[in-house]
């Protein structure tokens, strides 16, 4: 006696969609700075690097009688000088912010990059002449803000301390060196992050009156 087939089961298009696979625009805050990042490093290649030059880098001797100087304040977060220096930063970004937007939500976290890229902008045309693009600051940040991620209020991670001695120890110790790496950028941009971690985990608000 022959053996019967097994009926295959009936699909219908609920089933069908159930299967098929989308991706997620799931982080849109870090996502977006990479695709501009991204794409302004695309154009440089074609244009000799003159969109970094022009619009995403302070430049040299920065002047606020310039009005497109402010605008540079905070874009010059999204130039980079090569690719080495582009994939570098992007890949801390991409690692470490999507799990801070999901914990603290677009909006928060799109506030710290902004503050976070004014200050190390104005601080340096304030301290130095020399030109700066990177977004190295924002990769400190949220290297520094990560270890904040399941802080209790009141408390300083152990994590922290270690983040803290380990990134901006080796960046103070490497300020004096003349390799074209703006240090004084990194260490801004984890004294950002450790003061947004502080903030919202609770550390530095008051204390409510009794």
């Amino acid at each position: 006696m022959a053996e019967a087939e097994t009926p295959e089961p009936p699909t219908n298009g609920n089933e069908a969609r159930r299967w098929r696979l989308r991706l997620d625009y799931n982080s849109p805050v870090i996502l977006t700075f990479t695709l501009i990042g991204g794409c302004i490093y695309l154009l440089d290649r074609f244009s000799g690097g003159w969109f970094s030059l022009n619009l995403f880098s302070i430049s040299p001797g920065f002047s606020f009688a310039d009005p497109l100087g402010y605008f540079t304040l905070v874009s010059h977060v999204f130039g980079h000088i090569n690719a080495q220096h582009l994939t570098f930063n992007l890949s801390i970004i991409l690692l470490v912010g999507p799990i801070l937007e999901e914990k603290y939500g677009s909006r928060s976290l799109l506030i710290m990059v902004f503050i976070t890229a004014l200050a190390t902008g104005l601080l340096h045309v304030l301290i130095f002449s020399q030109g700066l693009l990177g977004a190295s600051g924002i990769a400190f940040m949220l290297i520094l803000l990560s270890s904040f991620a399941n802080a209790k209020a009141k408390t300083i991670p152990l994590t922290f301390l270690l983040i803290l001695t380990l990134y901006l120890g080796n960046e103070f110790t490497r300020s004096g060196s003349a390799d074209n790496i703006s240090h004084f950028a990194h260490i801004l941009g984890g004294i950002c992050g450790s003061l947004f971690g502080f903030f919202t985990s609770g550390n530095l608000q008051p204390k409510p009156e009794e």
